[in-house]
């Protein structure tokens, strides 16, 4: 990939985003991602965040109805799935959206998840996608970076204008130090070539907190609002909590 200069996103593109493969290929790189999501402790910031929701928001969650939750860019669904038993553990009724543009990841979800679970997998564009009941949070895992800049803008708005109680942005930290070290582990691993390519390709293509910052302005939104926080390991997470 020659030499990078980490101070702006990448352009560079992804194998999974370009390049046509069959169901089994593309099933094949959503399992060993989920199991580098397992390994990086992916979900955990997204936990927190539901954490703090719930904290915060005892009287302003709904009492009638389950939960309406929508993870756009659900891949492999170990998000949605891992947030179905997190809310069966605190006895809080939930609906749970996956959203996304690929099909086949809708039918390597949907071949995992437990039937009778209250989750549905739709194949759609989610600026396009308007549920019957409207949305209470969006969530987004390792989702934006593959989206430039102005489409990350119409994002966050769009977030804004649909969740009634929150949204939640988990992704990378663009760094040479993951990068390197991705590289090497994804190989050592022997994990799918995307994997591979696209792994160290989305560092590059992610954000640091003063992008988070620049385009949170650009999206009008308060930024006294948002939280953009870092976690370990190299992660940033973009946070808007409604509830007061």
């Amino acid at each position: 990939m020659g030499a990078l200069d980490f101070s702006r996103r990448s352009t560079l593109d992804e194998l999974m985003d370009t390049q046509p493969v069959d169901f089994e290929d593309f099933r094949a790189c959503l399992v060993d991602l989920a199991q580098v999501n397992r390994l990086t402790l992916a979900h955990r910031p997204t936990f927190a965040f539901l954490e703090r929701l719930v904290a915060r928001g005892l009287r302003g969650l709904p009492k009638d109805r389950p939960l309406e939750v929508i993870d756009v860019g659900s891949g492999y669904g170990d998000m949605l799935r891992g947030i179905d038993a997190w809310a069966r553990e605190r006895g809080i009724a939930v609906s749970l959206t996956g959203v996304d543009l690929n099909p086949w990841s809708r039918r390597s979800a949907a071949e995992v998840t437990p039937p009778g679970r209250p989750i549905t997998w739709v194949t759609a564009d989610a600026f396009a996608y308007e549920p019957p009941g409207g949305i209470d949070v969006v969530l987004s895992s390792l989702f934006t970076h593959h989206l430039p800049d102005p489409v990350v803008v119409r994002f966050l708005a769009w977030m804004e204008a649909k969740a009634r109680l929150g949204w939640f942005i988990n992704d990378l930290h663009r760094h040479p130090l993951p990068y390197h070290f991705f590289r090497h582990l994804s190989r050592l691993a022997g994990w799918h070539r995307f994997v591979q390519h696209d792994g160290p390709v989305s560092i590059a293509r992610a954000f640091s907190a003063s992008d988070w910052r620049r385009l949170i302005a650009e999206a009008g939104l308060d930024p006294r609002a948002v939280e953009v926080r870092w976690w370990m390991p190299f992660r940033l997470t973009v946070g808007r909590l409604k509830v007061p």
